[in-house]
């Protein structure tokens, strides 16, 4: 007998399959059509919790790339309790974040340039998880003489590198090696330093992100020049703001300069930043920040330091560097706009077959390593023009079409018996692509069907055999038992039958269109058409408006 946790395990990877297309798998085409990575060996056994953790996380602003974490079910589950119910953070003290310091620069073996390193990483994936250079490209980042000013040093290095156009204005340079080498890395890739007279009066016209790399935790006292017109400048940009017109963001690094470390800004005319990220954890003073984004940098605190200081942070998914803290943004839905940048996509581009177009473009999203390039949105319509859409996975493409598996009692699977017609669509969102694809659909042979599902693993087979897919069940450990059941049934290693009611669809295409986004809205849309010309069916291209 399994576990009650051996059997919540092997069902998890069940329950997510089932919620995707009740099994949605793929006949092995015969040749193989994309070299790079064949079709059916394409399978991730938590495909919907990571595609729906994924868009969660983009609405949420969780710094992370759910992809590169997909192999651990467990760390998908925790991420998601945590997102249901998050923990209270730690915020420190001032006297408590120099003791942390000091321990991991001493009896931890941490370097200041390391820790300085992973700062300046961590602010500048938390800018770029929120402001795209797209449309804020170019970045001022006004760095102090201490710590702080070295991490915003780094972090227009890394912003750089990520798209962006910095500015450095570096008034009071420190004349370490650490310091020197930092200015040394930025002027070999020719970003400009600014000083204070260079500055323009009015910061807005000329710069779309503002860092405020100025002070950190230890800085005490009242800013002086030059330092304390630069914090005017700011203050002067929300002043602006609140008269609605375009003004900078600006990023402010652990603390708000010019903000006492824990009772925040107590004169109430301080900076006001739109986006504060902390560093190790959140100082007391950020209890008291009222800006949009709030994120924790610095991926390096061991448990040790955790236990000690009784801190609670919450984890960082994936390969991320920063996480997001604190409310989540509020999101006015109809200013959600993307300006697309995508080289031009012309006529003379396109394969003379759009079966081979949508191979060049496949192999685009492998090369990509964009997560489940084969993910597709499945739509059909009953015999009342009721319509109704679903992820399911692509499993071969040949020239007779597109194929993919699934429950025949499901709902697709009556709709398809009521009206053999359907559309798929493919989105790749880090190229800025689509594809459209309308047609007949018919099921695809018996063999076929049968030769794929047992190309399956065992537990995917088990799992198409417990799903009645579309039906209704008591509750999950029905499905559960169930599986345990036919585990049991079938542990001797003899073959797993194919259900009756499970098999392959293959829509054959009659429209094709391939969508590129561009800037303005100018986006590309050309379109494959199966029209009849001379007696032979041949396939048309059309430019469509975007």
């Amino acid at each position: 007998m399994l576990g009650l946790r051996t059997k919540r395990k092997a069902m998890s990877c069940l329950l997510s399959r089932i919620f995707v297309s009740s099994n949605s798998s793929h006949h092995q085409i015969s040749t193989p059509v994309f070299p790079s990575k064949s079709l059916s060996s394409i399978r991730n056994p938590i495909s919907f919790t990571a595609g729906v953790l994924s868009s969660y996380s983009k609405a949420r602003g969780i710094c992370s790339r759910v992809g590169n974490s997909m192999g651990d079910k467990d760390n998908v589950i925790s991420t998601i309790e945590t997102l249901q119910n998050p923990e209270p953070v730690t915020y420190l003290s001032q006297r408590d974040a120099a003791e942390i310091d000091e321990v991991l620069m001493g009896p931890l073996g941490f370097s200041v340039d390391q820790l300085m390193e992973l700062a300046g990483l961590s602010v500048a994936t938390s800018i770029a998880e929120v402001y795209k250079p797209s449309e804020y490209k170019r970045v001022l980042a006004i760095c102090g003489p201490g710590n702080n000013g070295g991490d915003g040093l780094v972090a227009a290095r890394h912003l750089h590198h990520f798209g962006y156009a910095p500015f450095i204005c570096y008034p009071k340079r420190t004349p370490k090696a650490l310091y020197s080498g930092l200015v040394t890395q930025l002027e070999s890739l020719a970003v400009p330093f600014l000083s204070v007279e260079d500055l323009p009066v009015d910061l807005s016209n000329d710069f779309d992100i503002i860092i405020d790399a100025m002070f950190g935790f230890s800085f005490h006292g009242a800013p002086r020049p030059p330092f304390d017109d630069l914090i005017h400048k700011l203050v002067c940009l929300h002043s602006r703001d609140q008269t609605r017109q375009r003004s900078p963001v600006i990023v402010s690094v652990d603390i708000p300069s010019g903000w006492h470390v824990e009772e925040g800004d107590t004169g109430g005319e301080g900076i006001k930043p739109d986006m504060l990220v902390s560093l190790t954890a959140p100082k007391l003073c950020a209890k008291k920040f009222s800006g949009s984004h709030h994120f924790l940098g610095g991926r390096f605190v061991p448990p040790t330091i955790a236990e000690k200081y009784q801190l609670q942070l919450p984890p960082y998914i994936g390969t991320s560097m920063c996480v997001r803290i604190g409310k989540p943004p509020k999101v006015d839905i109809s200013a959600l706009r993307e300006n697309y940048v995508s080289p031009a996509f012309l006529e003379d581009q396109l394969e003379a077959d759009p079966i081979d177009q949508f191979r060049k473009w496949f192999d685009d999203a492998l090369v990509a390593g964009l997560h489940e390039p084969n993910a597709m949105a499945l739509s059909t319509s009953n015999k009342n023009g009721k319509p109704s859409s679903r992820m399911v996975l692509l499993k071969g493409v040949d020239m007779e079409g597109f194929v993919w598996y699934t429950n025949y009692e499901s709902q697709k699977g009556n709709d398809l018996s009521d009206n053999p017609r359907a559309s798929l669509l493919f989105y790749w969102d880090g190229l800025n692509r689509q594809v459209r694809v309308e047609g007949p659909v018919q099921k695809v042979p018996e063999e076929e069907s049968e030769n794929y599902f047992h190309s399956r693993p065992r537990g995917s087979q088990i799992g198409a055999i417990v799903s009645k897919q579309s039906s209704i069940v008591p509750g999950r450990e029905v499905l559960y038992q169930e599986y345990e059941d036919l585990e049991n049934r079938f542990s001797d290693g003899t073959i797993i039958p194919k259900p009756k009611h499970w098999g392959g669809y293959r829509l054959k295409p009659e429209l094709v269109e391939f969508w590129q986004g561009q800037p303005s809205r100018l986006h590309d849309r050309l379109q494959y058409s199966l029209r009849e010309i001379d007696g032979k069916w041949a396939w048309k291209v059309d430019r469509l408006a975007p």
